[in-house]
């Protein structure tokens, strides 16, 4: 037996009609900000992808059943709720069982998109290798995830907190193809350019879809990362966060924090420490690769019925 999500009366029509459809995760709604900017970013972040020509499907699982696509209230009630289980692959399975609520990261949001036959996802930025993980082993299950689950999905790059040096190597290894959009540098989510070259370099978001579409006619397991630089008025300097994110890091290590604390510690430290900016940033990122996204999600659907 195979799982099907349930689908929003949106993401249905859109799957009826042929539309392209655009997942997006939920922890940035109920693990990423405060009610009500979650849900007000959460709706912004939906109208970019609609006004791009596609349909946004936001993935949770509301008391025990997967949702790809949540209507109005459904997204209101998941913003205002406490204490959200943050689902990857490990859990997203005993959340469904127990009859939980749960809001999904990257890796279980690419599971409850392929399952819902949604082919591009999204997204702020992936995990990846935290730093210290030679010796804590503290690796995200986001890029196995991108090595198995065949979703293209959009980011601005991995999220600066982590050892990106080591998140490519990783990505290479587990053979990820990682595109950055219309620059030859990896992008660091706040910041343009990480000063690491970008494995693959991709211009038009129609070859994007091309190759999204070649893998699978190659029989290759896994998706695409696609790393789209966040605007230039809206980034941070690497150089600028670079001493605030080796704080951050320093502090958490102090504090004892393993696993999934680390993340959500260190992006609400770094909110501190830059007086807000980033999360500015972190918005203007996530809407820009929800209408990159968009356009992939086109093309594909334009191609596949070529």
């Amino acid at each position: 037996m195979t799982l099907t999500p349930i689908l929003s009366f949106e993401v249905a029509e859109a799957q009826a009609k042929g539309k392209p459809v655009v997942a997006l995760e939920s922890t940035i709604i109920t693990h990423g900000m405060p009610y009500p900017q979650n849900v007000e970013t959460a709706r912004a972040v939906e109208t970019e992808i609609r006004s791009a020509g596609a349909v946004p499907a936001t993935i949770a699982v509301l008391d025990g059943r997967l949702h790809a696509g949540l209507e109005d209230a459904q997204l209101d009630a998941l913003a205002r709720a406490k204490d959200v289980a943050k689902l990857s692959r490990a859990d997203l399975a005993a959340c469904i069982a127990r009859g939980g609520t749960g809001a999904t990261t990257v890796a279980a949001t690419m599971i409850a998109a392929h399952l819902a036959g949604i082919h591009v996802f999204a997204t702020g930025g992936i995990g990846g290798v935290h730093q210290g993980a030679e010796h804590s082993f503290d690796i995200s299950a986001d890029l196995r995830e991108l090595a198995q689950t065949p979703v293209t999905v959009v980011a601005a790059g991995a999220k600066a907190i982590l050892d990106l040096p080591k998140t490519l190597e990783v990505l290479e290894t587990l053979g990820v193809p990682v595109i950055a959009l219309g620059q030859d540098d990896f992008p660091a989510f706040w910041s343009r350019a990480s000063g690491l070259p970008a494995p693959l370099r991709m211009d038009d978001p129609a070859l994007i879809a091309k190759s999204h579409l070649m893998r699978g006619a190659l029989g290759l397991p896994g998706g695409q990362l696609v790393a789209n630089p966040i605007p230039e008025a809206d980034e941070i300097a690497s150089d600028t966060l670079a001493p605030l994110i080796a704080q951050a890091n320093a502090e958490a290590a102090r504090n004892g924090l393993t696993g999934k604390a680390v993340t959500p510690y260190l992006l609400s430290r770094l909110f501190e420490l830059t007086e807000g900016a980033s999360l500015r940033a972190n918005i203007a990122l996530v809407l820009n690769n929800a209408r990159l996204a968009a356009r992939i999600a086109r093309e594909i659907r334009i191609q596949a019925k070529e």
